[in-house]
């Protein structure tokens, strides 16, 4: 799918800190073993749009390898772009110089899903999260470096006595910790949150998303929060886009999503989520879609989701849906709603 950059009336283009705008990313898919050649390529991000306005935080879900990731590292040019275009203050991701890339590299920031392999072993937490600050040049001193370190480390919650620690003794939940005070370190505007709850206990996640929060009110930062718990995105994102093998197939502000979804797929996407009363569980219909996601490799013609859509017509295998404005702010690409 390929939809189009969704546009508002109400927003100036300078209040967009983030612009993607038909983002592809391709990985090739190669055989031979001396000689390679290149028989296919994976269709990891497969044309999405969107803007991300100055402190809000948009939520980014879908099922396991639809593309949240890729779309999340390519955006800082972790991956190399294969088509379209990323801004991010004005800058453009691809076109970037070395001057504008480090420009990038200090306001735009990642913090990883895997608070254990995101970590260097051989580093001590004074190292980890002071690199930031020594790459960039924002203090002179080791000791202004330190003290810095020691600031980020309360700031996040724990103890400067811990500096020379290094990520084996701490925990799970304070590695995360570990890995956000290292994203603060070159003090960013923008933030790609891959998963930062995933790999923690569900008694850590409450406190890792209400530290995110007080930071977002503190330095008003802006956020892409990739995760699959559904109530956690709703608790912490202002609009909500839904991936699908690669697109996004619906993009809303989050209250209109939960309540109002139009795209099938979101429709199966919330009828998994806990409801706390048992009488409205019981009562309520849950979808259960038949077959397995499509191969990226190969994704099905027209909407990739018409194999699995309960809703499909012939439409739907013959021709990509529009991306349109079904309601206001409420986007969606399906060719039956």
């Amino acid at each position: 799918m390929t939809p189009a950059n969704e546009t508002s009336t109400s927003i100036a283009n300078n209040d967009y800190l983030v612009q993607v705008n038909q983002l592809v990313k391709h990985f090739p898919v190669l055989q031979g073993l001396v000689i390679e050649r290149q028989v296919g390529s994976v269709k990891a991000v497969d044309g999405i749009s969107f803007n991300i306005t100055r402190g809000e935080t948009l939520g980014m879900v879908g099922e396991s390898g639809c593309g949240k990731t890729t779309a999340g590292r390519t955006m800082l040019g972790l991956y190399p772009i294969t088509s379209g275009s990323v801004k991010i203050s004005g800058i453009e991701v691809n076109k970037a110089d070395r001057q504008q890339l480090l420009t990038i590299r200090r306001k735009a920031q990642m913090i990883f899903q895997d608070p254990y392999g995101s970590l260097n072993p051989r580093w001590t937490i004074s190292g980890i999260i002071g690199e930031p600050i020594r790459v960039h040049r924002l203090l002179k001193s080791n000791k202004e470096r330190n003290e810095r370190v020691h600031e980020l480390m309360l700031l996040v919650g724990l103890s400067p006595r811990l500096i020379n620690r290094f990520p084996h003794e701490f925990s799970g939940g304070q590695r995360q910790r570990i890995g956000i005070a290292r994203a603060l370190a070159s003090e960013p505007e923008f933030i790609v949150c891959d998963e930062p709850i995933s790999a923690l206990d569900v008694s850590i996640q409450a406190q890792v998303v209400n530290l995110l929060e007080d930071l977002q009110d503190q330095f008003g930062l802006t956020y892409l929060f990739i995760a699959h718990d559904l109530s956690m995105v709703r608790h912490i994102c202002d609009r909500v886009a839904v991936m699908y093998l690669g697109g996004i197939v619906e993009l809303a502000e989050r209250n209109e999503l939960y309540e109002n979804p139009l795209h099938p797929y979101t429709v199966a996407l919330l009828s998994a989520v806990p409801i706390p009363d048992p009488k409205k569980d019981r009562i309520r219909q849950r979808i259960i879609l038949s077959g397995d996601v499509p191969s990226p490799i190969n994704p099905p013609s027209g909407c990739h989701f018409h194999p699995r859509c309960p809703l499909a017509a012939k439409v739907c295998s013959e021709a990509p849906p529009v991306w349109r404005e079904a309601a206001p702010n409420h986007w969606v690409a399906c060719h039956v709603i």
